[in-house]
């Protein structure tokens, strides 16, 4: 199915609505409460690819990953929401440069096409520009290594600057991202594991009670592990959207068309 530009051009539009909804402005944020280091199930993610591209951890045949992959480390709000494009600070690839190689091996796209972040949002040169707009919102779809800029420019005191940033996030990553698989939870499209289970097997890693979430059919989407300020790891008080036995499917190779329009996350995942 082709998308008319006018069409994609629409769903971005309502996707600002959302997002200015939902994004308090400058003047009214705070400090935050707490962090959330999501991860993602990179089969599920990758089941709706619809381009291919270099940056694409989708496309990378026998190197792609196979196990959780950083989605981010989102500073949080107790009651609500979370603060946003704190700072004017404009993401600097150079300034990770070292990180590079975990980066892109542990915190991989899983998309083609749209780069946001607290200044605009454009559409990648492979593709006709079909828009420009100043979106305060950041997905993980930047080709270049994906400093968050809506959410990293918020985790000061905290976090200060990009480097300390991602090397935070990438030892957190390193000490918890093995919890399901040490504990016998593997990859396969044919067993099916009690929720709670999973569940318990997170909170005996961490000592505290993450946050699950799910797609079609109970296959596991993100795991959410929630830290204070501290990086002590805390209850995430947040529900899990999965049904009673889930699923951690493999990885398929995309069979993917080259040329079509870039897939477009879903709500959830832009909010």
């Amino acid at each position: 199915m082709v998308v008319a530009p006018a069409v994609f051009l629409l769903v971005l539009q309502l996707v600002a609505v959302v997002i200015a909804a939902e994004t308090p402005s400058g003047g009214e944020q705070r400090e935050f409460d707490y962090f959330v280091l999501a991860l993602q199930w990179p089969a599920t993610s990758c089941k709706n690819t619809g381009k291919c591209c270099p940056a694409n951890g989708c496309c990378r045949g026998a190197d792609s990953p196979t196990e959780f992959t950083i989605h981010g480390l989102w500073p949080q709000y107790n009651e609500k929401g979370w603060p946003s494009c704190c700072t004017d600070a404009v993401f600097n690839q150079n300034e990770i440069s070292l990180l590079r190689e975990d980066i892109e091996k542990y915190w991989p796209t899983y998309r083609c096409g749209t780069t946001s972040n607290c200044h605009v949002w454009s559409v990648s040169s492979s593709l006709p520009i079909f828009l420009e707009l100043d979106i305060l919102f950041y997905s993980n779809s930047n080709p270049n290594p994906p400093f968050s800029e809506k959410h990293g420019t918020c985790a000061a005191p905290v976090i200060v600057g990009e480097y300390d940033y991602f090397l935070t996030t990438l030892t957190i990553f390193s000490k918890y991202n093995k919890a399901l698989s040490d504990a016998g939870f593997v990859a396969s499209n044919t067993e099916k594991y009690p929720l709670e289970d999973v569940v318990d097997a997170v909170k005996n890693a961490t000592n505290s009670t993450p946050k699950i979430s799910c797609a079609k059919k109970g296959a596991v989407k993100e795991l959410w592990i929630c830290f204070d300020k501290k990086f002590e790891p805390r209850d995430c008080d947040l529900a899990n959207s999965c049904p009673e036995f889930i699923k951690l499917p493999t990885y398929e190779p995309q069979d993917v068309v080259e040329g079509a329009i870039p897939w477009i996350a879903d709500a959830e995942e832009l909010i």
